[in-house]
């Protein structure tokens, strides 16, 4: 696993693990007012798991162009 997938899958990780706190803790029981500051921590979390999300995704493909480059030396 390269670097880029590992850091792509703690960012999806760590954001996933803060969305289902939020979601279970903050936004499905009675209590205060859910603050700006929180709002703006769930959009940085979505965000989060984008980048993650694209990570994996440049890693799989950097992966395919080096497997692929051994592939035509090769022949």
């Amino acid at each position: 696993m390269t670097r880029q997938k590992f850091v792509g899958w703690i960012l999806i990780v760590v954001s996933t693990a803060y969305l289902v706190y939020f979601l279970k803790v903050r936004l499905f029981t009675p209590g205060p007012f859910i603050a700006r500051g929180e709002w703006f921590q769930v959009i940085g979390c979505i965000a989060t798991l984008m980048i993650g999300t694209i990570n994996i995704r440049m890693a799989a493909r950097a992966e395919a162009k080096h497997n692929e480059a051994k592939r035509d030396v090769r022949r």
